[in-house]
């Protein structure tokens, strides 16, 4: 018999309270009368209503998003897609969004697939033209979220389907998600807290340095990939937008960059596995793609407008993360430590508020002119291998920042 699934009620109950009472507010929690819009599948359930509770034990109203899980008879996504027209594709409710938008001060995405695989036989051209047609509702989420008007995180519900994607036992899974989380600690949101405070020591340096940084080499066996860092840029981490989350990142000027990179970790995208992820840019965009499995699904995308550009780079130091296993889920798998750590970039959109200025008042033309990338696809795509990235700076001078999994400033 399971012992870690279904959680036990005290582990949900941590899990929510650092849901609630230190991701959302970007660390601080949520605060009495606020507005928190609660995103999941009908078997997050135990989850979902634990996140429920803790909103209204702290003040919070809810907006409750519980969404159907897809199973063999009704699929409900692919279901959607292989009967909808391209008007019903296209089709965005503009004005339920815009109330959404303007009455909610947070959301909580819960994660938990029954079939991984839900959207594998779905042409990839209109779940790509369906996103499209979504893009305005992530944008006016971001200018809220760019005027400190908003916050959002995101969690896993481990389910039995998305263990045996990732080759564990049910129990292993959640141990993953117990560590990860800190939810086997007496006090998590203390844990995270400490854990935080020591990432911050390497994101300060970071940015005292940003200024400095011309470009980034990347540099391993299975990557040699020049990225811009661009003008005005600042490192972000350890902000609670997602539980759990070791990363420190940048959105680069994807206009610089140059090279080859490939990755050893699958991506489960679309509802599609694609495996052997190969990339090649030429003056900041993909020129070339490959994959060994799902290669349909990853030339759809980069088609997508601009998502052939550079959204996002990351790194994370294998000292701070507490992820160990694959866990077929980029939440998780994007923080995994592991003996080397882990380098990612995303294709698609750019982190807004990785603009080291007011991002409040950061406009679409001054992103475009700092070479940030705007699109309505974000997709990080990561590699567990040995790499080196080394900083190129103003001056001709050099100075390696992350080695062999971990940061050396």
């Amino acid at each position: 018999m399971a012992k870690n699934y279904p959680p036990s009620e005290a582990v949900l109950k941590k899990y929510a309270d650092v849901l609630v009472n230190f991701a959302l507010g970007r660390g601080k929690g949520i605060k009495k009368g606020d507005v928190v819009c609660i995103n999941g599948p009908e078997i997050s359930k135990p989850l979902f209503m634990a996140v429920r509770d803790a909103v209204l034990k702290a003040g919070g109203h809810t907006i409750l998003q519980y969404n159907p899980n897809e199973e063999d008879r009704y699929n409900f996504s692919a279901d959607f897609f292989k009967q909808a027209s391209g008007e019903q594709l296209d089709f965005f409710p503009k004005r339920y969004y815009r109330g959404l938008i303007d009455e909610m001060d947070h959301i909580v995405f819960i994660l938990g697939d029954t079939d991984p695989h839900a959207l594998e036989n779905v042409d990839p051209k209109k779940i790509m033209r369906r996103g499209e047609a979504m893009k305005p509702y992530r944008k006016w989420r971001n200018e809220k979220e760019n005027k400190g008007k908003f916050s959002w995180t995101i969690a896993l519900y481990g389910t039995p389907a998305m263990a045996r994607e990732a080759g564990l036992s049910i129990d292993a899974y959640w141990e993953q998600i117990t560590k990860a989380c800190f939810l086997n600690e007496k006090s998590p949101i203390a844990k995270w807290r400490a854990v935080y405070h020591q990432m911050d020591s390497y994101l300060r340096k970071l940015n005292a340095l940003s200024p400095k940084i011309e470009k980034l080499h990347i540099e391993g066996a299975d990557v040699d990939l020049w990225i811009t860092l661009g003008k005005k840029r600042r490192w972000l981490g350890g902000d609670g937008c997602n539980i759990p989350s070791f990363e420190i990142f940048t959105s680069p000027d994807w206009r610089g960059t140059n090279g080859w990179i490939r990755f050893n970790q699958p991506l489960y995208r679309y509802g599609t596995l694609a495996t052997g992820i190969e990339l090649w840019f030429k003056d900041g965009r993909v020129v070339k793609s490959s994959a060994k499995t799902g290669e349909k699904m990853l030339k759809e995308m980069v088609k997508t407008p601009n998502a052939d550009k550079i959204g996002e780079f990351s790194l994370t130091d294998k000292r701070f993360s507490r992820i160990t296993k694959f866990m077929a889920e980029t939440l998780f798998d994007e923080n995994v430590g592991g003996p080397q750590g882990n380098t990612h970039i995303a294709l698609g959109s750019a982190y807004a508020d990785t603009f080291a200025g007011d991002v409040s008042k950061l406009t679409p033309k001054m992103m475009k002119e700092l070479g940030l990338n705007d699109s309505s696809v974000h997709t990080d795509i990561i590699s567990t291998t040995k790499r080196r990235a080394t900083a190129h700076l103003v001056g001709g001078k050099t100075k390696i920042i992350y080695d062999n999994g971990a940061f050396v400033l």
